[in-house]
């Protein structure tokens, strides 16, 4: 049954069949006033006409929040800073959206005095729990509504038998078969003929790469400059964040550079299938990699490089809003004091290969990495280093014969 306290919701809208849905579904289910909210993370053509569009679907009020450059220099760059990967291999595209997405929902809420918040995450997936995490840190008072969880709309077809009655419009698309997720950071591509870990995948299926195979037969060789570990011009060009963002994505595209095929753990305890095109992240994690071996010494590294993966894991499970996060972002940040130079990399047919390095602040030394002759290193010294080292070793063989 309905809570009866709850005169004023606001709804995560995409504007798509699921959400259209939901703002209808929330309205006669709790006879309560409903306020649309879409951010903006780079979702493109999405957004067109979506105020008029909510409208239309029973919503009083309708908000875009353009969250793009947020979105970058907030959690994109930490990331990246982090060389965060989940499982070695996804670069959280959907994760650190979802964060400034509810973040920004919650700014409305709070704008508008609403009772309860409402999201179209469906009962299987992660989004559920990032969505929900984020909103018990930001709004830890106002009730939360997860209509996949209530309602008796099982499939896309009852979905649309619901619309149809209500008169809700229908965006008239071609049913894709699997689900796609746009924005600055990356597509997503899982369910549908994807969930057949038997078979490959239709080259239309990507909007932001072209396959290597039909890539230049030519390399691209691009510059990118890093400060303090962020990245801020490419080849000589000064850009902000979303600029640079969606310039490295046409570049990286391009050539074939960004796409990714995984079976992954979901939060919730299944393995899912995900394919991705992130080609802007692909070749910054890569080019922001070179700078740092260059620049941070061997423990601090080492150190960091344990870390990556506990920062992808509380990011993909939807603890952004977490002591732990804002700590391991702290050490991650006093890692990137020196962090700045320029990276030149060669890009050809979704390969990514590091041509120069070059960094002010490098501790790589010609003179001492050499094999000719050098009047830094004396090899005499490594013999007492190696005995000194080697000693526990030395001494279990000699003790326990």
């Amino acid at each position: 049954m309905a809570n009866e306290n709850i005169k004023k919701v606001v709804v995560a809208y995409s504007g798509g069949l699921d959400t259209s849905v939901i703002l209808s579904w929330v309205k006669e289910h709790y006879n309560c006033e409903v306020i649309a909210c879409c951010v903006d993370v780079g979702q493109g053509s999405e957004l067109k006409n979506l105020n008029e569009k909510a409208k239309r679907t029973g919503a009083s009020k309708s908000y875009i929040v353009d969250a793009k450059e947020e979105f970058v220099t907030d959690y994109i760059f930490p990331a990246m800073k982090a060389e965060a990967l989940y499982e070695d291999r996804y670069y959280l595209g959907t994760a650190l959206a979802r964060p400034v997405i509810a973040k920004k929902i919650a700014d409305v809420v709070k704008k508008e005095k609403a009772d309860a918040v409402c999201h179209g995450a469906t009962g299987k997936g992660n989004d559920q729990v990032r969505f929900e995490l984020a909103f018990k840190a930001l709004i830890p008072n106002v009730e939360i509504i997860a209509p996949w969880r209530q309602w008796e709309i099982r499939s896309r077809e009852d979905a649309i038998n619901y619309a149809k009655k209500r008169n809700i419009p229908v965006p008239v698309t071609k049913s894709k078969p699997y689900s796609s997720d746009a924005n600055l950071w990356h597509v997503s591509y899982e369910g549908g003929i994807l969930e057949d870990l038997g078979k490959g995948y239709d080259e239309s299926m990507f909007k932001m790469t072209v396959s290597p195979q039909k890539a230049p037969n030519k390399p691209t060789y691009i510059n990118i400059d890093f400060e303090r570990g962020i990245p801020v011009a490419v080849n000589g060009k000064k850009l902000k964040p979303v600029e640079l963002i969606t310039k490295l994505n046409e570049i990286a595209g391009a050539n074939g550079i960004g796409r990714i095929d995984i079976i992954e753990n979901r939060l919730v305890g299944m393995k899912s299938r995900g394919v991705y095109e992130s080609p802007a992240a692909m070749v910054l994690y890569a080019a922001h990699k070179e700078l740092e071996s260059i620049i941070i010494d061997r423990d601090t590294l080492h150190f960091k490089q344990s870390l990556a993966p506990k920062y992808a894991e509380i990011s993909y499970y939807g603890l952004w809003f977490s002591p732990l996060r804002e700590a391991l972002d702290a050490f991650t940040n006093s890692t990137q004091k020196y962090v700045a130079g320029t990276i030149k990399l060669k890009l050809y047919k979704g390969n990514i290969t590091p041509v120069s390095r070059i960094a002010k602040n490098s501790l790589y030394s010609q003179k001492l990495a050499t094999f000719e002759e050098d009047e830094i290193y004396n090899h005499k010294d490594a013999q007492g280093f190696i005995n000194l080292w080697g000693l526990p070793t030395k001494m279990q063989a000699v003790l326990r014969k």
